[in-house]
Parts: C-alpha cells; structure tokens; sequence
C-alpha cells in the first residue's frame, strides 16, 4: 500500500459514484504564490501524488515551499486477474483523490515565477487529468 492513505476510515470499501460539478471549495490559491489547477473530473492516485510531490521537489532543490492540496480519501478496489464472477467486491487496490474542474491540486511559494511555472510543468506531466497554471490574486 502507499504511504498516503487515511490512517483510519468507517468503511473499508466504497461505490464508485461519479464527479459532477465544478469545485466549490479548495478551487484559490490559498497558501504559496502560484498553483496547478485542474480543469477537468478525475480521479488522481495516491502514486500520482507522490511522482508530482517529488518531481517538484527534486526541480526546486529544496527552496521555497511546496503545499499538496489533495488527499487520497477514496478506496479503489479491484478483482484478481483471472477470477470468475461474483464471490464479493475486490479488496482495496489503491487510494484515490477525487478532483472536479477548479480544485487546485499544488501549490509554491517563495520562489520566482519562472521557477514555480517550470516546476508545475514538470508536476502537470505526471498528473492523468488537464491542468493550468496559476498566479496568486493579492487583494490589495
């Protein structure tokens, strides 16, 4: 299992369900400078995550800030290869983010924009939904 999972949960196995409407919440660059924004539903791995987390840490080398703004909540489970059908629903395979258009899935500070907008870059080639980049709105 990956490292980012709920440490506890209610239920250990939930329906699939489907992502409808734009984000009403979460959707503004609330802590760094710049964010990546998404701009279409999906459902973004926990292993995502991490490659994105990572890939912007490793280009940033260790300056500035770097804010996750999504959690894995969402367990995906999945049959063995070669099953036949029926015998209960599969166990937890992996964790999932549920992201609808707007949520602002990353976010830096405390670096310049070309560095914030290379580094975004390099996370949006990791994430399977499309994104943008944005800049912080200061209200003045």
């Amino acid at each position: 299992m990956a490292a980012n999972m709920p440490k506890r949960v209610k239920y250990r196995k939930s329906q699939k369900g489907r992502i409808r409407g734009n984000a009403g919440r979460g959707n503004t660059v609330a802590f760094g400078d710049f964010g990546l924004q998404s701009l279409e539903p999906g459902r973004v791995n926990a292993r995502h995550i991490e490659a994105g987390r990572v890939a912007a840490t490793h280009y940033m080398q260790r300056e500035g800030r770097i804010y996750v703004r999504i959690f894995p909540h969402k367990p995906i489970s999945s049959k063995p290869l070669e099953t036949r059908m029926g015998k209960g629903k599969g166990e937890t395979d992996h964790w999932t983010a549920l992201v609808k258009p707007g949520t602002m899935l990353y976010e830096i500070g405390g670096v310049e924009e070309n560095v914030a907008k290379t580094a975004l870059l390099r996370v949006a080639h990791k994430m399977p939904v499309k994104t943008r980049f944005v800049v912080r709105r200061h209200s003045v």
